[in-house]
Order: C-alpha cells, then sequence, then structure tokens
C-alpha cells in the first residue's frame, strides 16, 4: 500500500468537513425558513468549521513574547486586494470588545457572511498566490486546488440571510470545536435522499440564476450610468451650441452693425474732409486775398502818411511865410504910425507894400492850387485851406480898404493862426489814430490767422482719431472672422458626439435584446424546471448509449448528465456553454431544459 501525505489527507477531510457544514447549514436554513442568528447551531459549527480551514498550514509568526498562529493576517489582507472590503475591516478595528487578532478574524467572518460577499473576498485572496505565501506554507489549504472548490461552495451561502449581533459577543475566549455528531447519517436521512438531491439541484439552479442576474444587474446599472452621464453631456453640449449659436448671431450683428456705422462714419469724415479742404483752401485763398489787400492798404496808408506829411511840411512852410508875413505887416504898422503925418510917403509905401502882398498873395494862391491838385481825396482839408485864403484875401482887402483897422485885422489873423495850428494838430492826431487801427487790424488778422492754424491742428486730430477708429473696427471684424471658425470646429465637434451618442444607442439596444433574450432563457429554464421536477435519474447500468447520437458511451465519448430532466448526453452532443461567475471555466447545459450538465464516468470505464 502506497503511504498517503499526510497533509493531502488533512486538506481532504477538512473539504469533506466543510460540504458537510456548508450543505447541512443551507439544508437547515430552508427548513427553519427565517432569517439565522449567532446562536444557531449550524451556523456556529459553519464558522467553526471555516476557522480550522483558514489556519490549515499557517506559518508561525515570531513576536517579542512567544509565537503566534492567527488568521487575522491574511483577512486584513483582502482589503488592499478588494475595495468593498475595507468598511468591514474599519468596523471589526473599532469594535470595543475585541482584544485579540483571532477575535477579530471571528467577527470579520460574520460581517462577510451577513455582506453575502465571503466567497468573493476569499476568492480574490487565492487568486493572490504570491502574497498568501507569507502566511501560508506551501501544502496549506488555501494554496491547494481544495481552497478554490471551498470558495465555490461558498457561494452557495448566498440564499441564506443572517443577522448576526457581534458587538456585545465574546469572541476572544470561544472555542472553536467541531461537533460531528450533527454530520453522522441516521436511517431517515436515508429515506429523504431523492428530496436532498432535488433540493440541491434547485439551490444550484437558484444560485446560477441570481449570480446570473447579478452580473446583470451590474451591467444594467453600468449601462444606465454611462446613458445618464451621455445625456447630461448631450443637453450641456445643446446648451452650449444654443448659447454659441445666439452669441453668433449677436456678433454678426454687431459686425453689420458696425460695418454700417463704419461706412457711415468714412462717407462722414469723407464729406467732412472734402469740406475741410474746400474751406481751408477758400480761407487760404481769403486770407491771400485779404493780406494782398492788407499790403495794399499798408502801402496806400504809408504813401498818404508820406503826402500828410509833406502837405503838413508846406504848411508850416506856409505858416512860417505867414509867421513872416505878419511880421512885416508889424513892422509896416509901425511905419504908419510913425509916418502917420507923412500921407504920401505911407501912401506909396503902402502902396508898394499891397503891391508885394498882392504877389505874396498870388504865390500863395498858386501853391494853394498845387495844394489843391495833390490833395483830391482831402476835400475837406483843402475846401478850409480855401476858405482860409479867402479869409486872408478878404482880410487884405479890408487891410487895403480899412488901414485905420490894422489892429483889429492882426487880431483876426491871429486868431486865424491858432485856428489853423489846431487844426494842424487835429489831423496829424486823427493820422495817429488810423495808423494805430491799422496795428490792430493788423494783429487781429495775425490772431485769426493763428486761430486758423489751431483748426486746421484739430481737424487734422480728428482724422487721426478716424483713421484709430477703422482700425479698430478692422481688429473686431478678424475677431468676428475667428469666432466664425471657433463655431464651424464646435459643430464638427458636435456633430462627433452625436455619432458618438447614436453608438452607444445602439449598443444599448443591442444589449437591451440580449437581455430580453436572457431573461426569456430563464424563464424557460424555471418552466422546464417546474416540468420535469418528477423526473429522476437514469442508472449508469441502464444508460449505455447517448440520448442525442445514440451512440455508445466509452472513454472519448463521456456522460454528461442533467440534474433537472434526468437525461444523459456525450460530451460530443452536449455543445452548449454558459459562463458561469464562481468558476473559472464555463459549464456545459443541457439542450431541452438549459440546465447544468454533471459528468458522470461511463460504465464500462474505471
Amino acid at each position: 500500500l502506497a503511504v498517503k501525505d499526510p497533509t493531502a489527507v488533512e486538506r481532504a477531510n477538512l473539504l469533506n468537513m466543510a460540504k458537510l457544514s456548508i450543505k447541512g447549514l443551507i439544508e437547515s436554513a430552508l427548513s427553519f425558513g427565517r432569517t439565522l442568528d449567532s446562536d444557531y447551531p449550524p451556523l456556529q459549527q459553519f464558522f467553526v468549521v471555516m476557522e480550522h480551514c483558514l489556519k490549515h498550514g499557517l506559518k508561525v509568526r515570531k513576536s517579542f513574547l512567544s509565537y503566534n498562529k492567527t488568521i487575522w493576517g491574511p483577512l486584513e489582507l483582502v482589503e488592499k486586494l478588494y475595495p468593498e472590503a475595507e468598511e468591514i475591516a474599519a468596523s471589526v478595528r473599532d469594535l470595543p470588545g475585541l482584544k485579540t487578532p483571532l477575535g477579530r478574524a471571528r467577527a470579520w467572518l460574520r460581517l462577510a457572511l451577513m455582506q453575502k460577499k465571503m466567497a468573493d473576498y476569499l476568492r480574490c485572496l487565492i487568486i493572490q498566490r504570491d502574497l498568501l505565501s507569507e502566511f501560508y506554507e506551501y501544502h496549506a489549504l488555501m494554496m491547494e486546488e481544495e481552497g478554490a472548490v471551498i470558495v465555490g461552495l461558498l457561494v452557495g451561502l448566498n440564499v441564506i440571510d443572517a443577522n448576526l449581533c457581534v458587538k456585545g459577543e465574546d469572541l476572544d475566549s470561544q472555542v472553536g470545536v467541531i461537533d460531528f455528531s450533527m454530520y453522522l447519517k441516521s436511517d431517515e436521512d436515508t429515506g429523504g435522499k431523492e428530496r436532498n438531491v432535488q433540493i440541491a439541484a434547485i439551490l444550484d439552479q437558484k444560485n446560477y440564476v441570481e449570480e446570473l442576474n447579478r452580473q446583470l444587474n451590474s451591467t444594467v446599472s453600468s449601462l444606465h450610468a454611462r446613458v445618464d452621464s451621455l445625456e447630461k453631456s448631450n443637453t450641456k453640449l445643446i446648451e452650449e451650441l444654443a448659447i454659441a449659436k445666439n452669441n453668433i448671431i449677436k456678433l454678426q450683428e454687431e459686425n453689420h452693425q458696425l460695418r454700417s456705422e463704419n461706412t457711415l462714419i468714412l462717407m462722414k469724415t469723407q464729406h467732412h474732409l472734402e469740406a475741410t479742404k474746400v474751406d481751408v483752401e477758400a480761407e487760404l485763398q481769403t486770407y491771400k486775398h485779404s493780406r494782398q489787400g492788407l499790403d495794399e492798404m499798408y502801402n496806400e496808408a504809408r504813401r498818404q502818411l508820406r503826402e500828410e506829411s509833406q502837405l503838413r511840411q508846406d504848411m508850416e512852410n506856409e505858416l512860417v511865410v505867414q509867421v513872416s508875413m505878419k511880421h512885416e505887416i508889424e513892422l509896416a504898422m509901425k511905419l504908419l504910425e510913425k509916418d502917420i503925418h507923412e500921407k504920401q510917403d505911407t501912401l506909396i509905401g503902402l502902396r508898394q507894400q499891397l503891391d508885394e502882398v498882392k504877389a505874396i498873395n498870388m504865390e500863395m494862391y498858386q501853391k494853394l492850387q498845387v495844394s489843391e491838385d495833390a490833395m483830391k481825396e482831402k476835400n475837406e482839408i483843402i475846401g478850409r485851406l480855401e476858405d482860409k485864403t479867402n479869409q486872408i484875401n478878404a482880410a487884405m482887402k479890408q487891410l487895403e480898404q480899412r488901414l485905420q483897422q490894422a489892429e483889429k485885422a492882426q487880431m483876426e489873423a491871429e486868431a486865424e493862426d491858432e485856428k489853423l495850428k489846431q487844426e494842424y494838430v487835429n489831423k496829424s492826431e486823427s493820422l495817429q489814430n488810423e495808423l494805430s487801427q491799422k496795428g490792430k487790424q493788423l494783429l487781429q488778422l495775425e490772431t485769426d490767422l493763428k486761430i486758423e492754424k489751431e483748426w486746421r491742428q484739430t481737424l487734422e486730430d480728428d482724422l487721426q482719431k478716424e483713421k484709430e477708429a477703422v482700425s479698430h473696427l478692422r481688429i473686431e471684424t478678424q475677431e468676428i472672422i475667428n469666432l466664425k471658425k471657433e463655431f464651424l470646429r464646435l459643430q464638427e465637434k458636435n456633430k462627433q458626439l452625436k455619432r458618438i451618442c447614436q453608438d452607444q444607442e445602439a449598443a444599448l439596444q443591442e444589449l437591451a435584446s440580449k437581455l430580453s433574450e436572457s431573461k426569456l432563457k430563464i424563464e424557460d429554464i424555471k418552466e422546464a424546471n417546474k416540468a420535469l421536477q418528477g423526473q429522476v435519474w437514469l442508472k449508469d447500468k441502464e444508460a449505455t448509449h447517448c440520448k442525442l447520437c445514440e451512440k455508445e458511451f466509452s472513454l472519448s465519448k463521456r456522460k454528461h448528465h442533467c440534474r433537472n430532466c434526468g437525461e444523459i448526453f456525450c460530451n460530443a452532443c452536449s455543445d452548449n456553454e454558459l459562463p458561469l461567475p464562481s468558476s473559472p471555466k464555463p459549464v456545459r447545459v443541457c439542450d431541452s431544459c438549459h440546465a447544468i450538465l454533471i459528468q458522470r464516468c461511463s460504465s464500462n470505464v474505471p
């Protein structure tokens, strides 16, 4: 006899105990029909068996005081591999009554069972063999295939609802002893074997359907989330597109308005420039003409001033002559006074003097005629001078006629001289006033010229501002063109997003059709299960040929048995396969009722 490996025997025993405890727990829970609590004996035995399975092959970890051998280390590793396990790990650490790592591990197992995720957590743990090698020996249960089998068995516990109070329970001091009396067979158990087989088949089908529904629900929820996100993004893009369209319409209107205003401003500036050019040319012409006229007036005034000064000089000469004549008259009067008794001598002297005066008067008259020809424009002055000369002639005549009144004539002559002096003074003052007025007019013209220059400078500044406004409008038109390009780019992006949304809607429709087909298949499975509940398996001796191809079973043609309808097929005929989440490989399904097929050895193969 070959000597068996003791570790392999231990693994097989623990696997069998796990099968018995899980099977007994499921059957008792279904017959119990209520939510399980912590005082339920099969549930307590299940935790004890799981604790022994997890302790198998566990490495001894050294501490300061003694050697430590606990299962809390690998269970604590689960939260790093499975993010959803962080919640129960934090809850276990926060429990006040737990003091030992073993108590924390027991609390963790109870919380995982209540969450119905113990199989998922342990499956993530056994996949990472390199991490488990730090805690377990190479021949441990969790490092071998028996661990995967136990994880698959734990999937069936999802049908159990447990309500366990972990906070007040003393988990540190519990003694983990397996009670084998619960698993010993009795006569009553042999009588209900067929019923247990049917219950096991129904539970397997239920577990499979629940697992499939869970996967489908997760995919549907993820698809709904994606659809919601896509709808939200689509609505946001539609709103942004509407806002962009409104902005583009407003910008186009503003562009048209600015263009119209620009054309109006350009037309106004052109008209204004033309008008200002014409006005400036006219002002220049008028300024030239006025300057020329002022030069002519200035030359005329200088000429008149020269003439007036010459006339004044002539009048002064005449006045000197008259003064000399006055002195002569005075001398003559003295002579007349001295020689009043000598009538003849005086008469002859007077006649001579009268002749001289006549000659002087003739000369003065000639001079006055010359002055009248020279001063045609000054008629008033010449008229006054003529009157004065006439008065002088009258006075001479009176002197001729009235010699006795010589003194009186002398006084009149003096008065006339004073008047003439005053008139000459008044004329000189009026000429000076005219010169000052001409100077003021010249200053006014110079100030007008400065004002014209300033106005022209302001017009040039306005023209520069208009040019700057035109350049600013050109920049704004360039910005509007850039906005149009951005709008076209957004339209293209919106079209791409619409195509992506349509593709996703088509994918959702395909997934919905597949979901509906899967639901229909599940309903067909349920109907087939209801219809085929009364059928039983064929015996191995009776099942010698395949139900479909009618060929004899052999080593190459293995038997596959349907646990619902009881039909037996060969592996060539049972090609229908479905993926099972708890199994790494797909399982074969019955062609008639779509139930899981179980492989059986043929009768002629050991």
